[in-house]
């Protein structure tokens, strides 16, 4: 562990201080980056704290980096200023006392002492300062054993939890949050008041919960945050959809995997693979739609038919309620979802060039993250059946490279268009259109004819044939 001076080695600190000393007033950097710097993890988010005027100490600490005054971005409303500097994030507040009405988390506030601003921060190991004055610099100010939590990886709160929780519902969100990122493990008394107190979490925005939840899914190993989520009874609360997939029915001595467990595994191998957050979403969502298509067939076990097309078709609904993006985002989730049992069933059965160029349509830009999926979803206590997946999973992917080499056909658009149907038969819009263009789709991912307008001429005059319809021009006609 290393001291307060060193966490304010850096010269930034040593201007911050110098500005503090011409205003006379005492300064702090305090929080998450005194935190991450005694574990050393990276921090570019410097929060100072001082007595008196955070946006008066901005401003002269703007001076110290020659900066011009609008540099400096000042919130009244919330007596806070920023400024960047290089690549550090520098906010500057009053030190401030809060209170609270149970009805919502927005507390009235009122200058403070240093003292004051630490009893309101949420967990010990976030409440740690060092002064940066020249008189006391590099002095920690460590009132709740901080640094004693972090040698011994806990997550606690400052004040008793109950009040703690009560008054900012978000800190339960928060000390989960916390514990996975850390991978520490919360206080028992601060656990049991995330039970007692999860209820309070319905004055919380749902924008804000999913907020401190993506911050936990794209954790090093997401599961560990689910898991204590479960534990402490809040992951009912806030994604009930995934509750659902939690336990085993057992017919006639025959039991299925628990998806919920499974689904974790999911997680937590893809994480392994990728920081993309929409990607680690469709490997939590993959099942989803289990519990609604479980049926047990005598002779055969359980079964999950259809499974894939009901959760996608779940996705815009969980990501509405949960507040996350209905743009680009969710529809990569829902292509996922939608898609994750083609590869694997491939690696299972006799592979065709037609199943493979449908697999290569479908997917398109999409590719390397399904397969990302599909490979993290082979999940097993038997090792030697994992490899034995993954071994015919190579196969596939190896067949897929060949595939998209000859026939081009990621991100496919057949060339045989609505317009040059139109122009060669000299029609307008209609069902024919599209019964036609269905036609020579079908035919280029059968193999029978390539994407290319003289390999697939004759093909497009005889379904416009079937349809009474006659070309007007020639192949060398159109243009």
């Amino acid at each position: 562990m290393i001291e307060g001076k060193e966490i304010v080695a850096d010269p930034i600190f040593s201007k911050i201080g110098l500005a503090a000393d011409r205003l006379g007033v005492d300064s702090y950097v305090i929080g998450g980056y005194v935190r991450d710097a005694i574990l050393g993890r990276e921090c570019k988010d410097i929060d100072v704290v001082c007595i008196g005027s955070g946006i008066d100490l901005a401003l002269e600490v703007a001076k110290e980096f020659d900066l011009p005054e609008h540099a400096v971005s000042v919130f009244k409303n919330f007596g806070t200023a920023m400024i960047k500097v290089d690549d550090w994030d520098l906010e500057f507040v009053g030190a401030r006392k809060e209170s609270y009405n149970r009805d919502s988390r927005k507390p009235v506030v009122e200058e403070g002492s240093l003292e004051d601003d630490q009893n309101r921060r949420d967990f010990t190991i976030n409440a740690m300062a060092v002064q940066l004055n020249k008189a006391h610099w590099g002095k920690l100010l460590d009132p709740f054993n901080g640094l004693d939590d972090l040698k011994a990886k806990i997550i606690r709160t400052p004040l008793a939890p109950g009040i703690t929780f009560s008054d900012d519902p978000l800190r339960m969100m928060r000390a989960v949050r916390f514990a996975a990122q850390l991978g520490f493990d919360i206080y028992p008394e601060t656990f049991e008041a995330l039970k007692t107190e999860k209820d309070r979490l319905s004055i919380i925005s749902m924008e804000r919960i999913s907020d401190e939840l993506n911050k936990m899914i794209l954790c090093k190993k997401p599961s560990y945050g689910f898991l204590l989520l479960d534990a402490c009874e809040i992951l009912p609360i806030i994604f009930p959809e995934f509750m659902k997939l939690k336990g085993v029915d057992t017919e006639d001595g025959k039991g299925h995997k628990d998806n919920f467990y499974h689904t974790l595994q999911v997680l937590d191998n893809i994480s392994e693979n990728t920081n993309d957050l929409w990607w680690r979403w469709a490997a939590i969502l993959h099942d989803i739609a289990k519990p609604q298509t479980k049926r047990f067939a005598q002779g055969k076990g359980w079964t999950f038919h259809g499974h894939e097309e009901m959760g996608a078709r779940q996705v815009p609904n969980i990501f509405k309620r949960l507040k996350l993006p209905l743009n680009e985002k969710m529809k990569l989730v829902q292509k996922l979802v939608r898609l994750h049992l083609r590869p694997i069933a491939l690696s299972k059965e006799e592979i065709t060039a037609s199943a493979l160029r449908r697999l290569l349509f479908e997917a398109g830009e999409e590719l390397e993250a399904l397969m990302t999926l599909c490979r993290a979803d082979i999940t097993s206590k038997n090792g030697d059946k994992v490899k034995r997946y993954l071994r015919n999973f190579d196969i596939v992917e190896q067949k897929l490279k060949e595939v998209e080499a000859s026939d081009s056909l990621r991100n496919f658009q057949p060339v045989f268009s609505g317009e040059i149907i139109m122009q060669v038969f000299d029609i307008g819009p209609g069902r024919e259109i599209g019964l036609i263009k269905i036609a020579m789709r079908e035919a280029v991912l059968e193999g029978v004819i390539r994407n290319e307008l003289a390999s697939g001429w004759d093909l497009l005059i005889e379904e416009g044939r079937k349809l009474d319809l006659k070309p007007v021009i020639s192949l060398t006609d159109i243009n």
